[in-house]
């Protein structure tokens, strides 16, 4: 969409009486035009054929990239396993002890398949121009995770803070990096995923994710670009840590209630969330999850800011008769509000 001003975007979609929807999906979209996952997150042509084919044929309010949370660990040097099917993830750990994140280099946006997404986005950017683009990275404490073992880390911020945060930095100065990059390619936001810092208390949400995610949002956020910040494992005990960011958008999973979730966003920024994608999208009737999808708008009528959303990223093989109720769910409840 050009140079969209998204704060502007954001403001008219709050104005706006009617819901729109921006539900994180791309596989759908792989399946259509008859491709592999490991198709689509290793070819940056491929990835952007696959959004491409889901705006064609939903009316999703801004098209997404895949939620791939190997990308920039990949680049790090973690080892990566490529399922055909499946998303891919992270093997072992790439860093065994504390000495290892010392020595540990900040990767240069040439590695792994960081130029493939880059296309991806930059391709999708420049077809898709009904809609914004919403490009996908890892958030700073999920990727620390990541390349120290998820458990291990929790260790490491009590035993020592130091080499915890040497790590949180040099994750956070990569990320930075790479959203500038996302950000040239023209895409209008970002979807940074920071699961991983739902498992901790709003307190450490804050002071090992929180904090380095706003150093993100006031590098690379502004009229044209947007964060929203995901994080799919907050039950309702970090909301007020994800607040803190000062993103414009925040996108929450199914595990919490979203009309609590609701009252702690600011009236002025997005809240998006947060339909089941497994057992919902994936497993349900069409008939469940209209009623699901019906249930969901209306508990949360009162928010101008909701938006209808997926609780995370749509799986593969959900069927598209369940994506059709969803979107049937929306338009019937639209319809009852002028």
């Amino acid at each position: 969409m050009g140079k969209l001003n998204m704060k502007d975007w954001i403001g008219q979609t709050i104005l706006n009486k009617k819901v729109i929807s921006i539900p994180i999906m791309t596989h759908p979209g792989i399946e259509l035009i008859g491709k592999t996952v490991h198709d689509a997150v290793t070819n940056g042509q491929v990835h952007y054929e696959a959004i491409k084919a889901l705006c064609d044929k939903y009316p999703a309010a801004a098209a997404t990239v895949i939620m791939d949370l190997t990308v920039e660990a990949e680049a790090f040097g973690a080892e990566i396993i490529f399922p055909e099917n499946e998303v891919p993830s992270v093997s072992g750990r790439l860093l065994a002890d504390e000495a290892a994140i010392d020595a540990l280099e900040i990767p240069a946006l040439n590695k792994g398949r960081i130029a493939q997404y880059l296309k991806a986005n930059m391709l999708t950017a420049k077809n898709i121009t009904d809609r914004p683009v919403l490009a996908g990275c890892i958030g700073p404490y999920s990727l620390a995770g990541r390349l120290y073992d998820m458990s291990e880390i929790m260790m490491l911020i009590y035993i020592n803070l130091e080499a915890a945060n040497t790590l949180l930095h040099k994750c956070t100065d990569f990320i930075i990096r790479y959203c500038m990059a996302l950000k040239a390619t023209g895409v209008n936001g970002v979807v940074m995923a920071e699961p991983a810092a739902g498992l901790l208390s709003n307190e450490d949400c804050l002071q090992y994710s929180s904090v380095f995610v706003k150093e993100i949002v006031e590098k690379v956020q502004d009229d044209h670009f947007t964060v929203v910040l995901h994080n799919c494992g907050n039950t309702g005990n970090c909301t007020q840590a994800m607040v803190y960011t000062g993103a414009a958008a925040y996108h929450f999973g199914n595990k919490i209630n979203m009309e609590e979730a609701l009252k702690e966003v600011p009236a002025d920024a997005l809240a998006m969330g947060n339909l089941d994608p497994v057992s919902l999208f994936k497993m349900s009737s069409p008939e469940e999850m209209k009623k699901a999808t019906l249930q969901l708008l209306e508990a949360t009528a009162a928010y101008p800011n909701f938006v209808l959303s997926s609780g995370c990223d749509i799986p593969p093989y959900t069927p598209l008769a369940n994506i059709n109720a969803f979107y049937t769910a929306l338009e019937e409840f639209n319809e009852t509000r002028n």
